[in-house]
């Protein structure tokens, strides 16, 4: 896996990841300076490269400098997010149908931000995390959870009977600032288009909607999820 970006890479080395090399542009100046310096009290090998030859390697070609070798991503469990949750304290985040990249990046970001014990996807019909979802999560990803299931409805089962309160987010629940979302919260945040699927849903125990009052009918996925993340936050 290559990860680009000099926020994704700085948030690498600081994890116990393994890197096998980083490439940085020669003449490297300011944040390029800090990698360099991180990267050698690891023992990590850099090289200093022409700008094309980081074009080459990079992907979509917004490397800014930095691009890192490491190992491909490492899911974790249901239990190794379960296992970090303090009673009455947990937040967990599950993604129904995001299958673009750049929501699931900043999706990671906002679960990171806010503390949330991990984030879990499907195995199927959703975006994995890659390259471009680390460097999108500003690095987020290298220090959040993510768990990828084979059945988020039984992952919503086995959650309930762990004691968490499953929330579906849907623009025809009830307000967010109405409801009562003290405990082990599990938020439930669907595809912009298809949004929360209906057997999904019906296994939650709540379906909340954040009031909109402008002319466009929904809000982006991450942006919703965010709003919700930090009211169970602030409730707290």
């Amino acid at each position: 896996m290559k990860i680009e970006g000099r926020n994704a890479v700085l948030e690498l080395l600081k994890t116990d990841k393994t890197v096998d090399k980083i490439l940085i542009v020669k003449n490297p100046q300011g944040v390029l300076n800090k990698i360099f310096s991180e990267a050698r009290k690891k023992g990590i090998r850099v090289q200093f490269v022409d700008e094309r030859a980081l074009n080459r390697e990079s992907a979509e070609k917004r490397h800014q400098g930095v691009i890192a070798f490491t190992s491909d991503f490492r899911y974790s469990s249901l239990d190794e997010i379960l296992s970090s949750v303090e009673d009455g304290k947990g937040l967990i985040i599950l993604c129904d149908g995001i299958e673009d990249v750049h929501n699931l990046g900043s999706i990671i970001r906002v679960a990171e931000c806010v503390g949330a014990n991990g984030v879990i996807i499907p195995a199927n019909n959703s975006a994995s995390v890659t390259e471009a979802v680390v460097r999108i999560s500003a690095g987020a990803a290298e220090h959040m959870k993510v768990a990828k299931v084979n059945s988020l409805n039984r992952t919503v089962d086995e959650l309930k009977k762990r004691g968490f309160w499953l929330y579906a987010l849907e623009a025809d629940g009830k307000s967010i600032y109405e409801s009562d979302l003290s405990g082990n919260v599990a938020l439930i945040i669907g595809g912009e288009d298809s949004g929360v699927k209906k057997l999904t849903r019906e296994k939650c125990d709540f379906t909340l909607a954040l009031p909109l009052y402008g002319s466009v009918n929904s809000l982006n996925a991450s942006v919703a999820l965010g709003i919700a993340a930090y009211e169970v936050v602030r409730r707290r």
